[in-house]
């Protein structure tokens, strides 16, 4: 287990009601806490799902206290499962490609891209390689829409990650380690 860091789970709004710490990941939460509506990132950070085995809408939460983050984020249903994101030191480095199995266009980013159509000329992102850093997706221009955690791995088609219809990104950015 990472003991420098802790996110924890409240049942109810406010940090009220019964609570759970992780310090790690999470497949299914509800053996802990039959529902969530609030919880507090004390070290650290981590992705949380709307639905078990990490899959569904995902939500980036860094150090700090969410009483009522269903309503402060949008979400639709309470967090079922989470995971951990390991602080990264070094470089970053990952290869998009505009078509599903690294087909079309292909670039290498080592640092943010607020709009793929802006930077590149290429309309979307179907696939990708992380090759080193971890990054947040997000499927509209300007990091906005649903996102998409990526670790170092080859992400052939994101429709196989619980992402759904129509998978495509437009922008992303590196988890940097001043977010911990």
């Amino acid at each position: 287990m990472h003991t420098c860091v802790k996110i924890v789970f409240y049942e109810d709004r406010n940090f009220q009601g019964r609570s759970w710490e992780c310090s790690g990941e999470c497949a299914d939460m509800s053996s802990y806490l039959s529902r969530c509506h609030s919880c507090r990132v004390e070290r650290g950070c981590f992705m949380v799902y709307d639905r078990t085995n990490f899959m569904g809408n995902q939500y980036f939460m860094r150090r700090g206290e969410y009483s009522d983050y269903m309503s402060m984020m949008g979400m639709s249903d309470c967090i079922r499962s989470c995971r951990m994101i390991p602080m990264h030191r070094g470089s970053y480095r990952m290869r998009i490609y505009e078509r599903e199995n690294f087909g079309g266009q292909m670039h290498e980013l080592m640092d943010d891209c607020d709009h793929t159509m802006d930077r590149y000329r290429m309309n979307s992102c179907m696939s990708c390689n992380v090759m080193d850093g971890h990054w947040l997706m997000y499927e509209q221009p300007h990091y906005r829409g649903r996102m998409m955690y990526m670790r170092p791995g080859e992400y052939r088609n994101f429709m196989n990650m619980g992402f759904g219809g129509g998978s495509r990104f437009m922008s992303m950015r590196r988890i940097m380690d001043s977010y911990y």
